[in-house]
């Protein structure tokens, strides 16, 4: 080490062992949330890639070391592509309605009118509505004889409707229920955005003749893309990653309909009590949604316009 201006030889400089000490503070700080990362995090990780790599007997311990065997096994089984499917379609009923939906509840109740708090309460409300108790409601919403939504439909001459039963309407309909239980968390992060834009930009299309729909659509939008964004990526990984409402309502049924990747993997690991495959649709999946995150950072993220 370079010797400074008043400094001894063989002694470490004060700046040296301050930067030190302020280091070794900020690890002192960082080591709970450290902690816990590791042992809720990175330990379930490199386990899961341990025990994607063997058999298990039925509790769950190491019976025999198989490599790829459970990875090649999982790509040929027909349950596999249809979890995927499903999610997949899944992820496409949920997520573009969802951010609409809140686009357009955060746009309503943006306006300073009297009134506004109250709307801004009810559609916030889903946020603090655990799964359990959305799926107790929907249940009662959903039921074929007593529910409300297929007393409507027969006051419309409409036949009713099996929600849940039926094949081509149970995922539409955990859809359906999905997209309200997020719409307050949705309606909070766009109201939140739309609050951060400046009111300026609105003030000066307003002088320049700019209607309020066009102002929207070329203005609001724009500026409101980084919001989005983020929305957008944290709903497509939560959509992946659905599981509560598709046990408490379904448990992947009627055949398979609603067996989303997440309930595949439960019931892979704790009905089948095949753990080493559980472990590598886990794997699976978390490859999945890395690469769909890593899309759209490289390709959703060019057209998003930050201030």
């Amino acid at each position: 080490m370079p010797l400074t201006a008043g400094s001894k030889p063989g002694r470490v400089p004060a700046a040296f062992v301050r930067r030190m000490k302020e280091s070794s503070l900020g690890y002192l700080f960082l080591l709970p949330s450290i902690t816990l990362f590791g042992l809720f995090l990175f330990y379930p990780l490199i386990q899961s890639v341990y025990l994607s790599l063997h058999l298990t007997d039925p509790r769950g311990r190491v019976a025999a070391y198989v490599g790829l065997d459970n990875f090649t096994s999982l790509l040929s089984a027909k349950s596999f592509w249809n979890s995927l499917q499903v999610t997949v379609l899944f992820t496409l009923l949920t997520v573009p309605t969802g951010i609409v939906l809140g686009i357009v509840t955060a746009a309503l109740t943006h306006v300073k009118r009297p009134g506004m708090r109250l709307f801004q309460f009810v559609f916030s409300l889903p946020l603090a509505l655990s799964v359990s108790t959305s799926a107790v409601i929907w249940a009662i919403l959903f039921h074929p004889t007593l529910g409300i939504l297929n007393y409507l439909l027969k006051q419309f001459g409409l036949l009713p409707v099996q929600w849940l039963t039926d094949p081509s309407a149970a995922l539409p309909s955990i859809a359906l229920m999905t997209v309200w239980m997020q719409s307050g968390f949705n309606y909070i992060i766009v109201l939140s955005g739309l609050q951060s834009i400046s009111g300026d930009y609105l003030d000066s299309a307003k002088i320049d003749g700019a209607g309020p729909i066009r102002t929207f659509v070329r203005i609001v939008l724009p500026l409101l893309s980084p919001t989005l964004f983020f929305l957008s990526v944290i709903s497509v990984i939560g959509s992946f990653q659905t599981f509560g409402q598709i046990h408490l309502m379904t448990k992947g049924g009627p055949g398979g309909s609603t067996e989303v990747f997440v309930y595949s993997i439960y019931k892979e690991a704790f009905i089948n009590y095949q753990y080493g495959t559980g472990s590598a649709y886990a794997l699976v999946l978390f490859i999945i949604i890395l690469a769909l995150t890593a899309v759209q950072f490289l390709f959703v993220e060019k057209k998003v316009h930050y201030q």
